[in-house]
């Protein structure tokens, strides 16, 4: 508590708009228009280029059934490049500034369609921002080391997307943002959304902490809707934290969600009408999306899931060792998280174990490999992390592994880069079996053997995950349901969830 105290006083009002997004998203499914106002909400729709920086992270595979994960990153941005984002967003000091992503979310949507959860990471949170460029004006910006908001300042959400592929490893389809005054238009498009405060709340001022949201309520059960409902999403002081914050945000889209759900819209097509005219204003999307078709189809998939199966979390995170009023990943407990969103293993254990990861399913390669003497590869030392700097000697202590096993012209390279995960690159498929013919001399799985035009030769990048010994560390699949204690978890169907008020802001 005193920790978000003193971030507290040091930071301006911000606000969430993710859940706006994803109510444009289930309104625009259940829609029907005729082509003339089909049009017209195309037309509404901003849109923009899907990553704009470099990240390696791919696909998943197909299951069984030759499904795929849906994944989609929704970015509530502060512009205050309008009138109404001034007057909400309460600064006119910041009009014109670059925007911040200050909340961000990815929806995770599972391959068989039957569960997903959704994952917050805390504006503060220090991570590698890759070097990215605005596709508006061309501007280049270099990686650097930053909190996680200003990703979106650096080439637009594009990057932010390219940010979380690399930290995560999670291939991401689509983008999504959403500004003050959509929060506001899409809050009253919707009716109103029952939120609970355990005491009386009043996030304003106070004698050494500046800012607040407005927010007033009594104890208890209330809806609110326009601008108390962004006054909901934006506090932060009253709940002492921004992981706080993110908990009350969650289950906001909880109640929202279960609100959509129990409405009679379909319908009323007035009501269903003025619903999609508010959503295709509110958004920008990534262009691959930009249409009401398109998003028509993400919602149909996104309603069919059933809220005793969505799962909303926070990645876990630790006190910056550089920055007392910063936040950095928790170590092991993010990277399981992670892992179970690569996997596309279930948040909860409602459902079968379809979903759990199989064993690696990626084929050999059919070229055979050359002797293990004429076999080209470059080691490079990649385990620096967004938390823990590189640890020295990794190129070279494998190289001589690989030397020992017969890979007489294996060589180190002297640089460091960061990977979350250890990996195999190759750059064209004559090479492919000698890559993977490294890996599995490593006892490292084909899956992490990869296709990429960002090197000569086969490389070994040795990753984060593997910041000692000779022998590649096994990792223990995933459970269903197994997430780490500290992601603070809240399942879809929890109606009995209260936000408990930090001392000072009762009233």
């Amino acid at each position: 508590m005193v920790q978000g105290r003193r971030r507290a006083a040091k930071r301006k009002h911000r606000v969430l708009r993710w859940s706006a997004s994803t109510l444009a998203v289930l309104i625009l499914g259940v829609a029907g228009c005729g082509y003339a106002y089909y049009r017209h909400l195309n037309g509404n729709i901003t849109k923009g280029e899907r990553a704009s920086g470099d990240s390696k992270a791919r696909r998943a595979a197909p299951n069984a059934a030759g499904q795929t994960p849906l994944n989609i990153l929704l970015i509530g941005s502060d512009s205050r490049a309008s009138a109404a984002n001034v007057r909400l967003g309460g600064s006119r000091d910041d009009r014109g500034n670059p925007p911040l992503g200050d909340v961000q979310m990815l929806i995770h949507l599972a391959a068989d369609r039957k569960s997903a959860a959704v994952v917050s990471i805390p504006r503060d949170t220090r991570v590698d921002i890759p070097k990215c460029t605005d596709p508006k004006t061309g501007t280049k910006y270099p990686a650097t080391n930053d909190i996680i908001n200003t990703s979106l300042a650096r080439g637009g959400a594009g990057c932010t997307l390219t940010t979380w592929q690399n930290l995560t490893g999670v291939y991401i389809d689509h983008w999504m943002t959403i500004d003050f005054a959509g929060v506001v238009r899409m809050a009253d498009a919707i009716g109103g959304v029952e939120v609970c405060v355990r005491q009386n709340v009043w996030d304003r001022p106070l004698p050494r902490v500046s800012g607040g949201s407005g927010l007033k309520m009594k104890a208890g059960r209330k809806k609110v809707q326009g601008e108390q409902a962004l006054q909901w999403l934006r506090t932060r002081h009253a709940w002492g934290s921004d992981p706080l914050r993110a908990r009350a945000q969650h289950m906001y889209l909880n109640s929202m969600i279960r609100t959509l759900k129990q409405q009679n819209v379909f319908t009323d097509t007035g009501r269903l009408m003025g619903l999609a005219e508010a959503a295709t204003k509110s958004l920008t999307v990534s262009e691959e999306i930009g249409s009401v078709k398109k998003l028509y189809d993400l919602g149909t998939q996104l309603r069919t899931v059933p809220t005793d199966r969505i799962t909303m979390t926070t990645m876990p995170t630790v006190e910056d060792p550089q920055n007392e009023n910063h936040l950095v990943p928790a170590g092991a407990d993010a990277e399981k998280m992670w892992a179970m969103l690569r996997d596309d293993v279930p948040f909860d254990d409602k459902g079968s174990t379809s979903g759990k990861k199989k064993a690696d399913g990626t084929k050999a390669s059919q070229d055979p490999a050359a002797a293990k003497d004429e076999i080209g590869v470059l080691v490079r030392n990649a385990t620096r992390s967004s938390t823990l700097g590189p640890v020295d000697g990794r190129a070279g202590t494998l190289a001589r592994v690989l030397v020992g096993k017969g890979y007489s012209k294996a060589v180190a390279d002297s640089g460091a880069l960061s990977e979350e995960r250890t990996v195999v690159r190759y750059p064209s498929a004559d090479l492919e079996g000698d890559a993977q013919e490294v890996a599995k001399s490593l006892s490292i799985p084909l899956s992490s053997v990869k296709r990429s035009t960002d090197v000569s030769g086969v490389t070994l990048f040795v990753g984060s995950d593997w910041r000692e010994g000779t022998a590649y560390p096994k990792e223990s699949a995933p459970r269903a349901g197994d997430l780490p204690g500290t992601s603070d978890e809240i399942n879809g169907s929890d109606t009995g969830k209260c936000m408990d008020v930090y001392a000072p802001y009762r009233w």
